[in-house]
């Protein structure tokens, strides 16, 4: 016994007494179907039900607005169920012992078969009918009906709503806060309304069950009584009735309690002021019409024949309310001193630094067919993919990108998309929720049905194609993916590709930041000693430009604080830089230890680049015949290595690696230039390709 109850008090200790009340509750009503009660038990059990759906409606009737009262669903559901298990307890006491007398189920029976009915079974039987004809057909079906036609305007009205919301963010009347807060109210309202319409049948089909349950009943006790207990027809009709009638009615009024309630929640309209402030300033605020319905009720109670006094009674408590309340509202006024007219607001208030909205970093606009993919309060799914590009950018690339700013805009077509930089459109396509994207990556076997397009993110042909087509797709070699991956991937390829531009100087801040925390001193000797933030945010944007991460600004850093004592030229700094990430550039491009096939410059080429670039410096000009050659060539040769599954890597001098890098990096995107300094020295080179053997 002691460790049972050391073991309950580490229950009530670790889940808490609120959270155990439920439960305990449920099993409690459990129990009462399979566990017989005494009558003293069944009357506290009655009673409590009674004082449970007051409660209930009382508190339907305070609430302002419905979503106050979230949990009423489910308290309709266990109120239910505890009228359906008084009724099963009850049943068995009243066949066991109801040859007693009327006093064997308990005295809340006994009242409610004798006092509420006057003893007379047939006057019980129309009363309880008439009961859960109201209760069925008039307010339960009513107000499931209401919580029906509630739920479906919901449900229609919730993009508009949440388009309106995003318009108020994007607008800066609220924060980002508040719109999630309105999000969650919209989809908590739908959740409602949808419960409410679903709680709405355990009411009706607990009235059904009242009438099958006290017919049971009245025959059970027949049965018994006169088979079992020797009675005869006439006194088991008469007790085993009675007693059925007051369990019925036991159990009807405190449901008819719980659906008027449940009317009262769903016929709301307006979070303004409870039901009774609604009743009391809608229905008695206007006297002149309270005094036109005395007189209506007055010239009534004036017709002989008619009960006159209670017709001028109640005639004369109107006027009397019209009065009153016509006295309140002029004295409520008069008191009130009459003050000046503020001056009239000018029409054009001055502009103000809050008028000057700073621009988003990255931006991306979505039409109204796309709001569910980046709604979170539908758990979109392009948001979440978002969030994973932005961590896995930070993984890969070094430094964190700002946030993307999503925002509606009813300008675009309903499936389409822009992403922005700084304001400026930088990439658009469309996608389609509820379709796939098959892409053809250049070798499929065969053609599916669906609409032709082209993949936005590197321009592959591409095919829209119903989900149920997705594993025929797969099977001819196609690429198939969802709308939201085929706007992520859009969205992660322009910003890899935008990278350096990404790089401000508040990233760049924050970057020496993280870093300051591990390693200070460095960081320190490097940025304000030796060089400027600036110069540092220029080398890195230079790397990024060329697609080298920034991933070890540990090597960056130290690089930077030998070579900047020497010179604060970007250039020259990027330079020594890439020498001493030099081998964490051709992992990235030859993992592993393989050889690395390049491709490199003919002699004679080589040698006029470094003329060029020893006269005039690395921004010299290359002559236009010799330039045209040169990049046909490099795309060529390019085109070839692709073919055969190889980087595209252009091996030449240090001297001549800016300047060819800047000037076929326009022609051939994937190109990268490398420069002998920089590749280890233990690799081996095998050269693919001449650039320039016929210049």
């Amino acid at each position: 016994m002691a460790s049972a109850g050391i073991a309950l008090q580490s229950i009530f200790v670790r889940f808490g007494q609120r959270q155990l009340a439920g439960p305990l509750l449920i099993l409690l009503i459990l129990a009462m179907m399979v566990l017989p009660l005494p009558a003293f038990a069944l009357d506290l059990f009655f009673t409590f039900n009674i004082a449970i759906s007051v409660v209930v409606m009382l508190v339907a009737m305070s609430v302002v607005k419905p979503l106050d009262f979230s949990v009423f669903p489910t308290v309709l559901l266990v109120t239910t169920l505890l009228r359906l298990s008084l009724n099963v307890a009850s049943t068995r006491v009243v066949l066991l012992e109801g040859h007693t007398g009327p006093g064997a189920a308990g005295r809340v029976i006994e009242a409610f078969g004798h006092f509420l009915v006057g003893g007379n079974y047939a006057v019980g039987l129309v009363v309880f009918t008439i009961l859960v004809i109201i209760n069925f057909v008039v307010i339960t079906k009513g107000a499931g009906r209401v919580a029906e036609v509630a739920a479906r305007f919901t449900l229609d009205a919730m993009p508009g709503k949440q388009m309106a919301i995003d318009a108020d963010l994007n607008a800066g009347l609220i924060g980002e806060d508040e719109a999630r807060k309105r999000r969650a109210t919209i989809a908590e309202e739908a959740n409602f309304f949808g419960s409410m319409d679903g709680a709405s049948k355990f009411v009706r089909g607990d009235a059904v069950a009242g009438i099958l349950i006290m017919l049971i009943n009245v025959l059970g006790g027949l049965v018994v009584g006169v088979l079992q207990h020797n009675l005869d027809i006439g006194t088991a009709a008469r007790t085993y009735t009675l007693l059925a009638i007051g369990d019925g009615l036991v159990a009807q009024i405190p449901a008819l309690i719980i659906s008027i309630a449940a009317g009262l929640v769903v016929t709301r309209v307006g979070d303004a002021e409870d039901v009774s402030q609604q009743f009391t300033s809608q229905l008695f605020s206007n006297p002149k019409l309270l005094y036109l319905t005395a007189a209506i009720i007055g010239l009534l109670g004036l017709i002989p024949g008619m009960p006159n006094f209670v017709f001028l009674l109640l005639a004369g408590g109107l006027a009397a309310l019209a009065w009153w309340i016509e006295k309140r509202a002029s004295g409520a006024a008069v008191p009130l001193p009459v003050a000046a007219p503020p001056p009239a607001p000018r029409e054009t208030q001055e502009a103000s630094w809050a008028d000057v909205t700073p621009v988003d970093v990255l931006g991306l606009e979505v039409g109204y067919r796309l709001i569910p993919l980046v709604d979170k309060g539908q758990d979109g799914e392009l948001l979440r993919r978002i969030r994973g590009l932005r961590k896995k950018f930070a993984q890969e690339v070094g430094f964190l990108v700002s946030p993307v700013h999503i925002r509606d805009n009813l300008e675009l077509k309903p499936n389409a998309y822009k992403i922005l930089l700084k304001g400026v459109e930088i990439g658009d396509g469309e996608a389609f929720p509820g379709s796939l994207l098959a892409i053809n990556p250049g070798r499929v076997a065969g053609q599916v049905a669906g609409t032709l397009t082209r993949d936005p993110a590197f321009g592959l042909p591409a095919v829209w194609i119903e989900p149920g087509l997705r594993e025929q797709a797969q099977a001819y070699g196609y690429t198939v993916v969802d709308a939201s991956t085929v706007t992520a991937t859009h969205l992660n390829h322009l910003i890899l590709s935008h990278a350096a531009e990404l790089l401000g100087r508040q990233e760049t801040q924050a970057l020496l930041d993280h870093l300051a925390k591990e390693m200070p001193k460095l960081v320190e000797d490097v940025v304000p000693k030796a060089m400027p933030l600036g110069a540092l945010q220029k080398v890195l944007r230079n790397l990024l430009e060329e697609g080298v991460p920034i991933r070890d600004m540990r090597t960056i850093i130290e690089a930077l604080a030998d070579s900047a004592p020497r010179s604060q030229d970007p250039e020259f700094l990027t330079t020594q830089v890439r020498v001493a990430l030099g081998r964490s550039i051709v992992q990235d491009l030859y993992p592993g230890s393989a050889e690395m096939q390049v491709m490199s410059l003919d002699p004679q080429l080589e040698r006029l680049l470094l003329q060029a670039v020893a006269g005039t410096g690395e921004g010299a000009a290359i002559e236009p015949g010799l330039a045209d050659t040169l990049v046909r060539e490099a795309v060529a040769a390019a085109q070839r290595q692709e073919s055969a599954g190889l980087p595209s890597v252009l091996l030449v001098p240090a001297a001549l690696r800016t300047l060819l890098s800047r000037f076929l990096r326009r022609s051939i995107s994937q190109l990268k230039v490398l420069a002998h300094s920089e590749v280890p020295e233990n690799r081996i080179i095998k050269v693919t390709s001449i650039i320039g053997g016929r210049v």
